[in-house]
């Protein structure tokens, strides 16, 4: 049998190809102004659109059926997207209100964990004149639940329900509008481990329908509109609408109003503030941070706002792994070389990038210095009981990362 036998061909043909035109557009944007024209960033860019290719259709197709709910990672050690930070991991599964789902899960030590409904995706963010992020992000938070409100069993066991009758405990309501969970959990210390999670909707009796034709053509096109929508709404998107969390024209500082601290936000759980830096080869930015309570974590990011190789490098800290100096300030020093600093942030040899800030469990807010020095003269803007490591000290932080890591993901 050829093509044009069947009277879905020409319809499937043309989706398919149509996704594949769509695909190579997303490439062309490996090039944009916003990533600089050295070779190791438009290869990063190239990455960051091959690694989320790899889940396109996990999130188009496979899980899509809110009738058969999945809940998906959709990022970890080499898949990143959406401004993720080193120390979180992300979770979604696709719902509706039609439904009553039943989430069965054991609790971790990770110290804090969030779960949200998510509403629907408004055609222009709340009060403003701006288009929502791509899929499958853009929608609205509408409730959550903490990690510290879930009733569990001596073991750490439980259930939580999404949807349907209220009940007094360990339940989340939904809307018609409501459409995905979103699950965050954020890590400390090295060796604490993941929730387990397993999603259901109460009174499945059948199995999922095969994929039809119509079903494929629309995943094809769900699954343009993404790649499309990484590669041109990263980092742009944020500079835009994020109220000067992300600020292009202030390099290696803060923007003035660095705190996302909504009520959006405080459904989500956290506050946020994020940097964009630039370095040359022969220099180090050196952060400081007033100490403050709560759990929060920096994390280095790329170009397009995706974590950088946290399982193999240097580029993540949180209270737990931190060295704090004898003035109550917490100094992280970001740098191409490593200069022996404990609170080293690797570059890994990108020239521009992004520092992520997360605050959870404190509303405290964070006084911010930065200070761009020599890489040679670093040690003469450091207190001189700054916390050093050796080389072997260095290889044993990287080798406590590397198994923490594969411990969070199960790999």
């Amino acid at each position: 049998m050829a093509y044009g036998d069947g009277p879905a061909d020409e319809k499937l043909k043309a989706a398919w190809d149509s996704f594949c035109d769509r695909l190579k557009a997303a490439g062309e944007k490996a090039f944009k102004d916003a990533n600089p024209p050295a070779p190791i960033m438009r290869a990063d860019a190239f990455h960051f659109l091959t690694q989320n290719l790899g889940q396109t259709f996990d999130l188009a197709l496979e899980t899509k059926d809110p009738a058969y709910p999945m809940i998906h990672y959709f990022t970890h050690p080499y898949m990143k997207l959406g401004g993720d930070v080193c120390d979180f991991t992300y979770r979604q599964a696709w719902i509706s209100g039609d439904y009553t789902y039943k989430i069965t899960g054991r609790r971790g030590t990770a110290r804090w964990f969030n779960l949200t409904v998510q509403g629907p995706k408004p055609d222009k963010i709340p009060g403003t004149d701006w288009p929502p992020l791509h899929e499958p992000f853009g929608d609205i938070p509408e409730c959550n639940i903490l990690g510290s409100q879930i009733e569990t069993d001596a073991e750490g066991c439980f259930e939580l329900f999404i949807g349907g009758e209220k009940r007094p405990q360990n339940w989340l309501p939904t809307t018609p509008g409501s459409r995905k969970l979103f699950i965050r959990e954020a890590y400390d210390a090295w060796g604490e481990t993941p929730t387990t999670l397993t999603i259901e909707r109460v009174g499945m009796d059948s199995p999922k329908p095969v994929p039809t034709a119509d079903r494929m053509i629309e995943a094809f096109d769900w699954a343009g509109d993404f790649v499309t929508g990484i590669m041109r709404d990263w980092p742009e998107h944020s500079w835009m609408t994020s109220g000067g969390v992300c600020d292009p024209n202030q390099l290696n500082v803060f923007p003035a109003d660095k705190s996302a601290n909504t009520a959006d936000d405080a459904k989500r759980g956290r506050m946020a503030a994020n940097m964009i830096w630039s370095l040359k080869p022969d220099e180090a930015l050196i952060v400081e941070m007033e100490w403050h309570d709560g759990l929060w974590l920096f994390g280095m990011g790329g170009v397009f706002v995706e974590s950088m190789d946290y399982l193999y490098r240097q580029v993540s800290y949180s209270p737990a792994r931190t060295k704090v100096d004898s003035d109550n300030v917490v100094r992280l020093v970001i740098a191409h070389q490593d200069p022996g600093v404990h609170n080293w942030l690797d570059t890994q040899g990108f020239s521009d990038g992004n520092l992520g800030y997360r605050n959870l469990m404190s509303q405290n807010p964070a006084t911010f210095r930065t200070k761009l020095v020599r890489h040679a003269e670093l040690m003469q803007h450091l207190p001189a009981d700054t916390a050093m490591v050796t080389k072997e000290e260095r290889i044993q932080q990287l080798q406590d990362r590397y198994h923490a890591i594969k411990l969070r993901f199960g790999i």
